[in-house]
């Protein structure tokens, strides 16, 4: 991104890590915590990451962007370059206060730099159904948002071996492949993959 903001070439490739799994990844350093600064005074600051993964994108099916859970330029930089978004939400109440704001965010992003973004869902994660706390949360949020936006029948549930994979450096599908939090990923991905199928459809028959 700071080659793309100085105008400099980016060679393909560049900052690519190929993991074991058969996933690429281009993983964040500390220097993104200073780049937000210098972004504020830069031209055309909300495509920066737009242009980076324009020269990446057409060797791949999906490209997944990761967000930190703030609304600073580098998630406005997500949603300028996106297609779909997913919002994650956990089974807290403070989170579900926040998806107001974030909601808010991507009307004014759809409506002044990316006019194609689409809501792909409302995914509630961190959950846990034994306690009443957790089903009011769920309950809450499918009141407020389910009639406007789709909110995913699968939720993925708390668990330690999930929170186990930054450290060991493999998927929750190398970790624990047939654990609650796999077998949970692994529905989601079903189903996201199933409407993109359809959305793929519906270009093609509207192209005829």
């Amino acid at each position: 991104m700071a080659k793309a903001m100085n105008d400099q070439s980016i060679p393909p490739g560049e900052g690519i890590l190929h993991h074991a799994e058969g996933v690429d990844l281009i993983p964040a350093n500390i220097e993104l915590a200073g780049l937000e600064v210098s972004l504020v005074n830069c031209m055309n600051r909300e495509k920066m990451l737009k242009q980076v993964l324009d020269s990446a994108k057409h060797d791949y099916d999906f490209i997944l962007l990761d967000c930190t859970p703030s609304l600073g330029m580098l998630t406005v930089n997500a949603l300028a370059a996106a297609d779909t978004i997913l919002i994650p939400v956990q089974a807290q109440y403070l989170s579900a206060k926040g998806l107001e704001q974030l909601l808010q965010t991507v009307q004014k992003v759809r409506r002044q730099i990316n006019p194609k973004l689409k809501i792909e869902g409302i995914l509630l994660t961190m959950t846990d159904s034994r306690t009443n706390y957790g089903q009011q949360i769920d309950n809450l949020i499918r009141g407020a948002y389910g009639s406007k936006i789709k909110v995913f029948d699968q939720t993925i549930p708390r668990s330690v071996r999930a929170a186990e994979i930054s450290a060991v450096g493999k998927s929750i599908f190398q970790h624990d492949p047939k654990g609650k939090v796999a077998e949970a990923y692994k529905s989601l991905t079903e189903e996201v993959m199933a409407n993109a199928e359809k959305q793929l459809k519906r270009v093609a028959e509207r192209g005829r």
